[in-house]
Parts: structure tokens; C-alpha cells; sequence
């Protein structure tokens, strides 16, 4: 079930998401979900690259190259 988020921004942020909404065929609700659902999606990746730097910097993982990586695997 979708719940709504009532939010005040300024006219020229306004004004820009209902300029793409528009190019992208979307009314500003569904453009700025989008936008949103994109950021968020990038804050999980940069997550999990600041996890995966971690574990390598900790000595949990390492890094290998792509030969290492796929050495066994055509087998």
C-alpha cells in the first residue's frame, strides 16, 4: 500500500520536477517518486561500497584481478 509524504519545496525545485515530469511523460507526484526512488537506491550502493572498502581495509576480504577472479571458473 502506497502512503503519502505531504513535503514543502521551493517554486524552482517545483518547477524543475514538473519540467521533467513533463518530459518524461509522469505528473510531478510520479516524477518525484521516481527521483527519490533513485536516490535512494544510490545511498544503498554507496552503503555498501563503504562496507565493502571496510571489510577490504580490515583485512576481511581483498581484492583480486578479473584473471584470478574467473581462473577455475571456464573449467
Amino acid at each position: 500500500m502506497n502512503k503519502r509524504v505531504t513535503i514543502g519545496i521551493p517554486e524552482e525545485m517545483y518547477r524543475l520536477i514538473t519540467q521533467y515530469g513533463d518530459l518524461h511523460g509522469l505528473d510531478a507526484d510520479d516524477y518525484a517518486t521516481m527521483a527519490l526512488a533513485r536516490h535512494l537506491e544510490d545511498l544503498q550502493d554507496i552503503a555498501a561500497a563503504e562496507a565493502a572498502a571496510k571489510r577490504i581495509k580490515g583485512g576481511d576480504d581483498r581484492v583480486v584481478s578479473s584473471r584470478e577472479f574467473w581462473r577455475g571458473l571456464d573449467d
